[in-house]
């Protein structure tokens, strides 16, 4: 025996547990003719979903500029050599306190670290024109016998900063650099903090 679509309101009535809008509804939907129409179309639905294409909506572009800035890159070394190309003429020993770097007057001369200019001195004997840069950490560097100098006493340094140039003023034999690198005023070797 089919059972109606839509109950008597009687039979709802007539129902003890529940709520009987709920009763009603569920007695509808649960019909075998209305669980046909609905499962048919659910069906069709989810089969015609797949073939339409999605297209979405159309969002107004922000407009972006892009500047191209051009900065000159340079790059600064935390400790080298001063002078640009390395010829080592006389290294470090109990008698000499440095390392000689060779090369013609005129060559620049830079810091082997960045500091500040503690002492400038232009002498006729020993060192000559020499330079003398606190490195901080009680790290000193002395650069001698100079051509000329191009720095003053208390002055800022980097690795970039053109010191002076080299020469063969004071007690020297031939143009060269004699380099010295003191830690707590004492001479040490070079080789410890520059680089190999």
């Amino acid at each position: 025996m089919d059972l109606p679509l839509f109950p008597k309101l009687e039979d709802i009535k007539n129902t003890r547990s529940g709520n009987k809008l709920s009763r009603f509804f569920r007695h509808v939907f649960e019909h075998k003719n209305v669980k046909k129409v609905l499962g048919a179309n659910m069906a069709i639905m989810v089969m015609a979903t797949r073939f339409v294409p999605i297209i979405p909506s159309p969002v107004e572009a922000e407009e972006t500029v892009i500047r191209e800035i051009q900065a000159p890159i340079t790059t600064i070394r935390d400790i080298q050599y001063p002078t640009k190309e390395i010829r080592i003429t006389q290294g470090y020993s109990f008698f000499h306190p440095g390392l000689d770097l060779d090369g013609i007057t005129g060559d620049e001369i830079k810091p082997i670290k960045a500091g500040r200019v503690e002492a400038v001195s232009r002498l006729k004997y020993a060192y000559g024109n020499a330079i003398l840069i606190n490195h901080g950490n009680e790290l000193t560097s002395l650069y001698a016998h100079l051509s000329t100098i191009r720095v003053n006493e208390g002055e800022e340094v980097t690795t970039l900063t053109k010191l002076g140039e080299m020469g063969a003023t004071g007690r020297a034999f031939g143009d060269h650099l004699h380099l010295e690198i003191r830690q707590n005023g004492v001479p040490i070797n070079p080789y410890l903090v520059l680089p190999r």
